[in-house]
């Protein structure tokens, strides 16, 4: 039956092309953003998880510039303690020399004073962001510092942070105001370095000597060189010297591993982000090719639709001319 009042033909053709364009603004949009998930209506699940870990990437990115500034300091303290070694194994040559018999030991003296000059001036000149890990001016000692190092979100959702802890005690060199907490400050017993030693009475010697007053101050005799000092003495002085330089490079190997173990969460760390983004990648960016084809074939479906609906409008125009004499 053909009616006028009401067109089958044309309303399905006009459903198809709604469906058709509705597709196709879908298609177009992917196309335009790059998302197939890009609000909460085209896939809640995806989308809440896609959000979730583009958050954490924040975080993690936080986490790599917090490296990068630990690196930077502990980088700082190990070129300051190398340099520091050299400095000190340059004094321990001084005194060997200073033990050969008629030598001027006052000359060597000075030497020595510009020496320890050069080490105060190291272990002050160590500072990063205000941070210096050498040279300590507290009453205290330097006790721990973090570095953060880690964001973790377990199976609960619970999120925490992870530290590299340094102890940074153990890298001080000079304690300006508490003498006993820097390893070129602190009284050391050379009497205990004597593998020759009949008595137990300490003979205490320290390297650097920094006037303080308000903590605790070394007692014993500083390094230093007159026309009066002994062969024993020098000797003492040798032994101490070698036990600080001993020190220094026990204190250089920490540094240096927590160094490596500090680029290795770094690249962790990087490597962790680019797989995040890979992951949310997967679960909500569009395939272009893909989106390419379809839009392809529903421009020409929407061509078709059009035509179709064209027909169908036609087939009732042709009944006027069943009217026409």
């Amino acid at each position: 039956m053909t009616s006028i009042m009401t067109n089958t033909a044309a309303m399905a053709a006009l459903q198809t092309l709604r469906t058709i364009n509705s597709e196709m603004e879908t298609t177009q949009a992917r196309v335009s953003s790059g998302y197939r998930v890009e609000t909460a209506g085209d896939n809640a699940a995806y989308w809440s998880i896609a959000t979730t870990m583009r958050s954490d990437n924040k975080a993690l990115s936080t986490v790599k510039d917090a490296l990068g500034l630990g690196a930077a300091k502990v980088d700082i303290a190990y070129t300051a303690m190398n340099s520091s070694i050299d400095v000190v194994s340059e004094i321990k040559a001084k005194l060997v020399a200073a033990r050969e018999p008629g030598v001027d030991k006052t000359k060597i003296d000075k030497e020595l004073t510009e020496l320890k000059n050069q080490l105060s001036s190291i272990s002050e000149s160590a500072s990063f962001s205000g941070e210096n890990w050498l040279h300590n001016t507290s009453l205290t000692a330097a006790g721990t510092k973090s570095v953060v190092g880690g964001f973790n979100r377990d199976v609960n959702g619970f999120v925490s942070i992870t530290t590299l802890d340094i102890s940074v005690t153990s890298l001080t060199l000079v304690g300006s105001a508490n003498e006993s907490l820097g390893i070129l400050t602190m009284d050391i017993d050379a009497n205990a370095l004597d593998p020759d030693a009949t008595g137990t009475a300490p003979r205490d010697y320290f390297l650097i000597d920094t006037g303080s007053t308000t903590g605790t101050a070394s007692s014993g005799t500083a390094i230093t060189l007159t026309a009066g000092t002994t062969d024993a003495q020098v000797d003492d002085m040798i032994r101490v010297v070698d036990s600080i330089l001993s020190q220094m490079t026990d204190a250089a190997s920490n540094l240096g591993a927590i160094s490596k173990r500090v680029d290795m969460q770094e690249d962790f760390v990087a490597n962790l982000i680019d797989s995040i983004d890979k992951g949310v990648g997967r679960l909500v960016d569009a395939d272009m090719n893909e989106e390419s084809t379809r839009l392809k074939a529903l421009q020409t479906q929407q061509q078709l639709g059009i035509q179709s609906l064209s027909i169908a409008n036609t087939n009732s125009q042709n009944i006027l001319s069943l009217f026409q004499q």
